[in-house]
């Protein structure tokens, strides 16, 4: 394998140089952005000497896709963000178009092991294909391997694809044993998922499918995790041209398959399935262990759909969303922001069960720095719809309307302040239980993230909004009681 060590070193250099000029003000307060140019999927996410390492998809000259690498970056709460040297680079044989997305693992050693997609370019005759690859270093500098790619086509059993094959996540057992996850196009079966085992990390061998779309749910699988949590197994996959079907909206998704998993056998028996996010900009999450035990996840905060046409408003273009803490309820994945957004807290502000009808301001209630909740406390009440409005301005606003009698939430950000022609709303289950609804928003900047009774289901969706926009309104069609607790971000 033949290695280029001159495109690294040229965007580390240009990363030094793009530092200097740019303002953190502009940023968002707690989600992750690039240091410059484009920003996707999280990759690498994990705990290593002390800190998050975050890594990303990453074209640093442009605010466009283009070429892939990684960036880097590390945090101690997972809010501060301090930006490292690009990992890597496309600079082989094995990975000159692109590397692609992948996961890391520390090592016994004190190494930190990344696995990732190397995409070979189409030539004379062939198609672009892609393959795993892996790059050993100190946590600040890889050495790819010389064997690359560690995982060809030729690992798999037939019907497998060469050409849609990608996003290994890696973990080590007790004992020591690496086992991945990868995704592949079956030519049966559609999106499918693979698991595949190895003693070092560098020889692996094919242990089985552990779940597959079968034209179910979208036709390509993306960016696989697998994890236990709660007693069950959780596996998450990100479809693509999936069809609209029960909680799932159509296009790109997240979904979580929720079952037992039979290590031995390498069996995975799904039980059930449900959405990860129902939000409008929410894709390719990765999860991670934290020392104290939590799995933690982080998603990259936007849509595939939309952001080619998206508007470039920074020298730097996408966002990470919170990390999450997830946790099993009732048989179902739910989701918080890290309890670490507590120590940002500022200025708490209380309204314990007021009585709302016509649209209403609350006494230090507003911003676009905060994490808001409030509960709908419905009994002896006729009110069939509550509506909260953010972002306000005499313009626009970004409504959240709660229907009571359907058990129904509407998100909806098409007052938000864009005349693009895409999806501006979405419709999730929101049902009152024992006798209260509870919502809770991050507002950070230009995005939203809500977590609906407790986290059961999560909404994520930038927003275009004007930072000027900062009213908060709450509105009802009969009287209300609710309870509200604002706490402000710095």
């Amino acid at each position: 394998m033949s290695i280029n060590p001159k495109p690294l070193e040229r965007v580390r250099e240009f990363e030094r140089e793009q530092a200097m000029r740019l303002s953190a003000g502009e940023r968002p307060l707690f989600h992750l952005t690039p240091l410059v140019g484009w920003m996707n999927d999280p990759n690498g996410f994990c705990f290593y000497q002390g800190q998050f390492h975050l890594f990303y998809q990453y074209h640093p000259f442009s605010r466009q896709w283009g070429p892939m690498h990684w960036g880097h970056a590390v945090s101690a709460d997972l809010l501060h963000w301090t930006y490292m040297p690009c990992a890597l680079a496309p600079d082989t044989d094995a990975d000159a178009g692109g590397c692609f997305s992948g996961s890391a693992v520390p090592l016994p050693d004190g190494r930190l092991m990344l696995a990732y997609t190397g995409v070979q370019p189409a030539g004379t005759f062939r198609r672009e294909t892609q393959a795993q690859c892996v790059a050993v270093g100190n946590g600040t500098d890889f050495e790819k391997s010389l064997l690359n790619p560690v995982i060809r086509h030729a690992h798999l059993p037939v019907g497998y694809s060469e050409f849609d094959f990608r996003d290994p996540k890696i973990w080590r057992e007790e004992d020591g044993t690496f086992r991945m996850v990868v995704a592949n196009r079956h030519a049966e079966r559609q999106g499918a998922i693979l698991l595949l085992s190895s003693r070092d990390g560098l020889d692996w061998e094919f242990r089985g499918e552990l779940d597959a779309s079968r034209g179910e749910y979208g036709k390509m699988w993306e960016c696989p995790d697998f994890f236990p949590l709660g007693g069950k197994q959780v596996l998450i996959v990100s479809p693509q041209q999936m069809h609209a079907r029960e909680e799932f909206h159509a296009g790109y998704g997240t979904v979580a398959l929720i079952g037992r998993f039979d290590g031995k056998n390498c069996e995975f028996t799904r039980e059930s399935v449900q959405p990860v996010d129902h939000g409008l900009t929410f894709y390719a999450p990765q999860t991670t262990l934290a020392p104290d035990g939590r799995r933690i996840m982080i998603g990259w905060m936007d849509s595939w759909e939309t952001c080619k046409e998206a508007p470039r408003r920074h020298p730097w273009y996408a966002q990470m969303s919170v990390p999450r803490e997830l946790f099993l309820e009732n048989g179902r994945l739910c989701q918080r922001p890290v309890r670490e957004i507590e120590r940002l807290w500022q200025d708490t502000v209380r309204h314990d069960r007021v009585t709302v009808q016509e649209e209403t301001e609350l006494e230090g209630v507003r911003g676009r720095l905060m994490d808001l909740s409030v509960t709908l406390l419905p009994e002896g009440s006729a009110c069939r719809r509550f509506t909260l409005r953010v972002a306000k301005n005499a313009e626009h606003y970004i409504q959240i309307r709660c229907d009571l009698a359907r058990g129904e939430l509407v998100f909806d950000r098409s007052r938000g302040g864009s005349l693009r022609d895409i999806a501006h709303t979405r419709h999730v289950r929101a049902e009152v239980r024992e006798g209260k609804l509870t919502l809770r928003l991050l507002m950070d900047k230009e995005s939203i993230e809500l977590f609906i009774n407790g986290g059961e289901r999560v909404v994520t969706s930038l927003i275009p909004t004007p930072l000027s926009a900062d009213g908060i309104t709450f509105a009802a069609d009969a009287p209300i009681r609710v309870s509200v607790e604002a706490h402000p971000l710095g």
